[in-house]
């Protein structure tokens, strides 16, 4: 038999076309033989089997181009043994014969797969061998527009993007499984998913689908989603609507790229330019201001020796330079310590002993401001290769400032450590409090920016300055008037 492929030159370069009758009734076999005889069917010839079992045995040869079925086979009728055929991988084109037009016949047979439907009684010739043609061009045309499928359903399928087809709402009609693999979901599960429960804003939502209803497409709309394990992922999708013959937008397509790694990496540049430059106005006033900062502490204390030091206003402004002067070498040394690169210790630690140790360096502070500790240590094996003191260090600034965030008797601080998916240890702290600004949050750890009467800013500085050593990262969510909550990421 011709593959279906090729059908479609078969009435331009094949002078025969193989046709199986099967039916079990010899009378309408010399019929349908007398048909198939006449001079414009000529390039038609007719074969005959005369029951249900010998046609499928035949089908399975593999030998004819189109099959003409009878719908009465003894016990079986003429669907149940196209049905068969399509499972056994038969693609050639049949067409249903029967004794009485029945519109239900006719409309399951083309359902199932069947080409046509003819009557008997009322076939001629010319319908007959038009019929078979026509049954052969249209499964060759099929044929062509499954190859053509199957190539596009491969690269959607095998596509590294996360691809997905939705409708106007955004609601999942189909994904590959790269979508699969970004959002945890699969295909079933993303069909009956509300999308709103991908999105961690329903603004961003609500903003993406009026834009696509609008100009019909968006690109690299960037959004945070969230996965099914919870976490959250920064990403861009783009989306374009694909129309009908009548230029209406029928469905939608779209891509989402996972920009989260991207927008890490920018971070991390951006905080080490950041405390570079920190670093050399640290150097330059370390340079330019110790010097004389010495000779004015030096001056000081000769001139305490000339002065009445019995004097009550002379001691006071004495004092009053000394720790001013203090204070300035405090913070040139606090400056270099924050911006310099850390010189690592790394000992393979329980991550978990390292954060209850720090919290025992602020259980003082959280039993005198009357505060509830909440915490929750992960169950499986948390080790890590971590500096312990420097790690001690930067949590416990993050601990303090929590402390110091929450009004006294009302104040909740929660501590849980975890392992994630990608081989990472991470602690997060949250609190009560006011909360941070989006604002002031895009700010947290520049230099010398504080929101503490009496802060130099340089705590969160420091303390990102020990996690980048880490190769770690840091997170930072907070609603005004609800609290915040920070995230402290380790490479396991």
């Amino acid at each position: 038999m011709i593959p279906v492929a090729t059908a479609i030159d078969v009435t331009e370069e094949k002078e025969t076309i193989s046709v199986l009758l099967i039916e079990d009734d010899e009378d309408d076999y010399l019929l349908t033989k007398a048909l198939v005889s006449v001079r414009e069917n000529a390039s038609i010839k007719l074969d005959w089997v005369d029951s249900y079992d010998r046609a499928l045995t035949t089908i399975k040869s593999d030998k004819y181009d189109v099959y003409l079925v009878d719908y009465r086979l003894g016990h079986h009728t003429g669907i149940d043994l196209i049905q068969e055929a399509f499972r056994m991988g038969c693609r050639a084109p049949m067409i249903l014969l029967t004794g009485q037009d029945d519109l239900t016949v006719d409309k399951s047979a083309l359902e199932l797969g069947a080409a046509d439907y003819l009557v008997k009684g009322r076939i001629d010739a010319q319908l007959l061998g038009r019929s078979i043609r026509y049954a052969l061009r249209q499964a060759s045309v099929l044929a062509e527009v499954a190859s053509k499928e199957n190539k596009y359903r491969t690269l959607f399928e095998r596509s590294i993007d996360a691809i997905f087809v939705a409708t106007e709402d955004m609601r999942f009609q189909d994904a590959n499984s790269s979508v699969e693999q970004l959002l945890g979901y699969n295909r079933e599960e993303l069909r009956n998913l509300n999308p709103a429960r991908l999105f961690a804003d329903l603004n961003q939502l609500r903003k993406l689908r009026f834009t696509v209803r609008e100009h019909g497409q968006i690109k690299d709309f960037e959004t945070i989603l969230i996965q099914r394990n919870g976490r959250k992922r920064i990403c861009q999708i783009s989306v374009w609507e694909v129309e009908d013959r009548v230029g209406q937008p029928e469905w939608y397509q779209g891509i989402v790229r996972d920009i989260t790694d991207q927008k890490r990496a920018q971070q991390d540049l951006i905080l080490a330019e950041k405390l570079t430059m920190t670093g050399k106005i640290a150097r330059s006033i370390a340079h330019e201001v110790r010097n004389p900062l010495t000779n004015l502490s030096l001056a000081l204390e000769q001139l305490k020796d000339e002065l009445d030091t019995d004097s009550e206003y002379v001691t006071m402004f004495t004092d009053i330079i000394g720790r001013n002067v203090d204070r300035i070498g405090q913070l040139i040394t606090e400056m270099l310590n924050s911006s310099k690169p850390r010189d690592l210790e790394r000992n393979k630690q329980d991550f978990n002993i390292v954060v209850k140790e720090t919290l025992q360096l602020v259980s003082d502070r959280i039993k005198l401001k009357r505060m509830r500790l909440e915490t929750t240590f992960a169950i499986e094996d948390c080790y890590t290769l971590l500096d312990r003191d420097q790690v001690k260090t930067a949590l416990l600034n993050i601990l303090v400032n929590a402390v110091e965030a929450m009004e006294e008797g009302k104040g909740v601080l929660s501590v849980k450590t975890n392992c994630t998916d990608d081989n990472r240890v991470y602690v997060e702290v949250s609190d009560n409090g006011g909360g941070i600004t989006d604002a002031d949050r895009q700010r947290l750890f520049d230099p010398f920016f504080t929101g503490k009467s009496g802060g130099m800013g340089l705590g969160l500085t420091a303390t990102q300055n020990i996690i980048n050593s880490h190769k770690g990262s840091i997170e930072v969510e907070s609603k005004v008037g609800q609290g915040t909550t920070f995230r402290l990421y380790f490479p396991r």
